[in-house]
């Protein structure tokens, strides 16, 4: 990142409020991978590229703020999914940017943050998303704090999908063909038995 942004002026919102339906239920931020709860594989990656970590769970909240600040989705967007997480997120960030992922991404780039934020920065866009191979990431992105009022409005319309609200914010797409093993979700069982194996 620019030295006139350096990473202190980011935050990170890990996304971990999921329902974890294809996994059975289960909180998918401490299912292991090789020993390890996928939640804090992904915060490892997210915590030294911001200046601080703020993670969106509706449940294990104690366990989750041993990784980082824990916010809880507001009431009035409860079960609105990655978006009211991201809410909450915006709700709570100090600075002017956040840059969220899931935590079901244990091998995030350690340049994730930077690159996302590079069209924010050069004023290109508000608002930018990771994208591998022509597939877009929805929820790793980095957003402008100004667009909260924005994502709120959105959000008491009815609206639910990222992508949606995304492309009425004018988003910008970021390219990660260089890193195609990054953005595998680990949403089944089998994927999780994919990665160990890997």
């Amino acid at each position: 990142m620019p030295a006139s942004r350096p990473a202190e002026f980011v935050t990170a919102l890990l996304l971990a409020g999921g329902e974890g339906r294809r996994m059975g239920g289960a909180d998918k931020g401490w299912l292991e991978l090789d020993g390890v709860p996928l939640a804090e594989r992904a915060a490892a990656r997210l915590r030294p590229q911001a200046g601080a970590l703020l993670i969106s769970a509706n449940r294990n909240l104690e366990r989750y703020a041993a990784l980082g600040r824990v916010v809880a989705d507001a009431a009035e967007f409860a079960g609105g999914g990655p978006l009211a997480g991201l809410e909450a997120g915006l709700s709570a960030c100090d600075g002017d940017w956040l840059v969220s992922a899931p935590c079901d991404l244990p091998f995030l780039p350690d340049d994730l943050a930077a690159r996302l934020m590079a069209p924010l920065l050069r004023g290109e866009a508000p608002l930018s998303v990771a994208r591998c191979d022509g597939h877009p990431h929805p929820v790793c992105m980095a957003v402008c704090a100004d667009l909260l009022p924005s994502l709120r409005a959105y959000l008491r319309g009815g609206g639910r999908k990222v992508r949606e609200w995304q492309a009425q914010a004018g988003a910008a797409m970021v390219d990660f063909d260089d890193a195609p093993q990054a953005f595998r979700n680990l949403n089944t069982p089998d994927d999780l038995a994919a990665a160990s194996r890997r």
